[in-house]
């Protein structure tokens, strides 16, 4: 139920400024045209089916009425005959027609001529214009579809060269005037900008460095963490060095077709060679230039071919070209040696998660356009976000102002961000969902946790303790650093495995019984206990030797399979010695809970009544020595 990682957020914080020119489109277009065939066409079908139609009469019937003087005229049309009949009784007409049989009649010219019928004939084959609009609107109607899919296809490209625009570069251009980021904007990078001060220097005045025959890096690769500001510092730097900046992700240059990453590849450079100086950004690099030869295709995959068009590229730019090439990753060790050879990404620049001063001036940026509070300590909500990146100390601003608004406050409280941090970190309240049982297990659980925090010799300070469900947790013990740390002693990992084990020994001791609610907990003490004893060195039974636990595929990126460079006998040392460890903790553990057994049980009682207690709450009722 404690829970010490901390999410990173994976989206970056740049603000793309864009202006994209609207087309006009024209007020009789292919889809227009196509609408007006599909109109007509129907109408010239219903109107042949529901027209109104001639009577039909026999042939017989037909000589019958010449020869009665009922006929008064007729007309021939091919193999049939229309005319206009006479009723006897009334001086009523009425039209018919019948159809002549194959057979010749010699007879009926006579007849009608004796009974003076009126006599014409019509041409059987159709009207010249309807014989042209037959042969051209089929035609019509196949233009009018493929101009349709064409600018459809446009659209869903974003290009503008039709039904071709796919092979184009899809990079967002920002000009010096959209581009209105600069290094005032990036806090807490203050290495990473000095070692891209130079390239600024360089942009700017490119002759400087040519005339001594200096040659700056083609390729600067920035390496860190999702979140620490790799995009938004490629950004700044153009602006401040005032050149053009094409931005785009290294998956926008693969398509379904063959050979269009690599001309996107093509197209880009060249805009940039047009544009010169610039700075072209890559976000994301390792999407298409991971190490060749370990895809499902072989070496003729879409990717690989893209890879080779981009290293290609980069050794075709001239000693009087000033474009740079700046690319971002958060996975450096799957990237093809190709691309990190001098002349390409020669050079690297290394971002690494803020440190608390760095936080401090990121919260101060990201908090210049909201209220707060006067007197806010920032050093102390800077105390709280160990292992926050840029994004996510942004994101909780946001939060905190979102919280300040639903309460329709003035300003931004300490209180609102303590609830957007435990939001962010736990996720939101769920108090409805424990029952009476399960909510005094849980106190007794998260008291356990808190104790041995407390009371342990190298153990982080505590900063509060919950049994308010949130997220997938019942309840939360969290403590808080003294320090940022990048070292770890073995006797701070050792307090770490006993405050672990607290919540499972506490219920043991207050409930007489463990409960599943400790699962988390033995996944990270068997986790950490695991590489104290494989990697760290941290047992004398093993000794100071380094152990694989997995094997990480270039391609995939991930472990998929676990290999033992190690015999099974030392296997079964290995898992014996995480035994000793985790064992030895949980005895620690039992001993400090037992000690305070009073202390355990007043706060199991003080968190059943107030659900969340901070650590002066907690130091005003238990009085705890130093």
């Amino acid at each position: 139920m404690t829970d010490n990682k901390i999410p990173t957020n994976n989206n970056d914080t740049t603000k793309k400024s864009e202006s994209t020119p609207q087309q006009t489109p024209h007020p009789f277009d292919a889809h227009t045209l196509m609408w007006i065939l599909m109109f007509f066409a129907a109408y010239t079908i219903f109107s042949g089916l529901f027209a109104q139609k001639t009577p039909e009469i026999s042939y017989s019937d037909f000589k019958k009425a010449v020869i009665s003087n009922q006929v008064s005229s007729i007309s021939f049309k091919g193999d049939q005959i229309y005319g206009i009949y006479i009723e006897k009784d009334a001086d009523k007409t009425k039209t018919f027609h019948t159809v002549i049989p194959p057979t010749t009649d010699t007879n009926l010219m006579p007849v009608l001529e004796t009974n003076k019928v009126n006599i014409s004939a019509k041409s059987s084959a159709d009207p010249q214009w309807l014989s042209i609009l037959i042969g051209i609107v089929p035609w019509l109607l196949i233009i009018a579809f493929f101009i349709y899919s064409s600018r459809m296809l446009q659209q869903k490209m974003g290009g503008k060269d039709g039904f071709m625009g796919f092979s184009k570069s899809k990079a967002r251009l920002f000009e010096t005037k959209d581009n209105e980021i600069n290094y005032d904007d990036v806090a807490g990078v203050e290495g990473a900008k000095q070692d891209l001060q130079e390239i600024i220097d360089y942009l700017k005045k490119p002759e400087e460095f040519n005339k001594l025959g200096a040659k700056m890096p083609r390729g600067i690769l920035l390496m860190g963490p999702p979140g620490t500001g790799k995009t938004m510092l490629a950004k700044a730097t153009a602006h401040e060095a005032g050149v053009p900046f094409f931005s785009i992700s290294g998956s926008e240059f693969i398509e379904m077709f063959i050979g269009v990453g690599a001309s996107r590849v093509r197209d880009l450079f060249k805009e940039a060679r047009d544009k010169a100086p610039a700075l072209i950004f890559i976000d994301e690099i390792d999407s298409v230039g991971r190490v060749r030869g370990t895809g499902l295709g072989g070496g003729n995959d879409e990717r690989e071919q893209t890879l080779n068009q981009i290293l290609a590229e980069m050794d075709g730019f001239s000693v009087g070209e000033a474009v740079v090439v700046l690319a971002a990753t958060n996975r450096p060790d799957v990237l093809d040696p190709a691309l990190l050879r001098p002349g390409r990404f020669d050079r690297k620049v290394t971002f690494e998660l803020p440190q608390q001063e760095a936080r401090i001036k990121i919260l101060k940026v990201h908090t210049r356009k909201v209220p707060i509070e006067l007197n806010f300590d920032y050093k102390e909500l800077a105390s709280m976000t160990v292992g926050f990146s840029g994004a996510d100390l942004a994101n909780l601003v946001n939060e905190a102002a979102l919280s300040a608004a639903r309460k329709k406050a003035d300003t931004v409280t300490r209180d609102d961000f303590n609830q957007a941090h435990d939001k962010i970190i736990m996720g939101s309240e769920r108090k409805d969902l424990l029952n009476p049982s399960e909510r005094k297990r849980t106190a007794v659980h998260e008291s356990g946790h808190a104790i041995a925090a407390l009371f342990l010799p190298n153990s982080d300070p505590l900063r509060q303790v919950s049994i308010i469900p949130r997220g997938r947790a019942l309840g939360a013990t969290e403590q808080l650093p003294v320090e940022d740390r990048h070292n770890y002693t073995q006797s701070y990992l050792e307090t770490r495995l006993s405050v672990m084990l607290g919540g499972r020994v506490a219920e043991k001791i207050v409930l007489d019984d463990t409960s599943s609610g400790a699962s988390n907990d033995l996944e990270q003490a068997t986790h950490l206990a695991k590489m104290m004893v494989t990697q760290w060195g941290m047992s004398d039974a093993i000794g100071p030797i380094h152990f694989k636990v997995g094997s990480e595929h270039p391609f995939l990126g991930y472990e998929i399979q676990q290999e033992k460079d190690f015999s099974e006998k030392t296997a079964t040392t290995i898992d014996q010695e995480i035994y000793r460890i985790i064992k030895e903790a949980e005895q620690t553990t039992f001993a400090i809970l037992l000690q305070h057994r009073d202390d355990l049980n007043r706060l199991v009682e003080e968190l059943l009544n107030k659900e969340t207690l901070d650590i002066h709450m907690i130091e005003a009722m238990l009085k705890p020595k130093d």
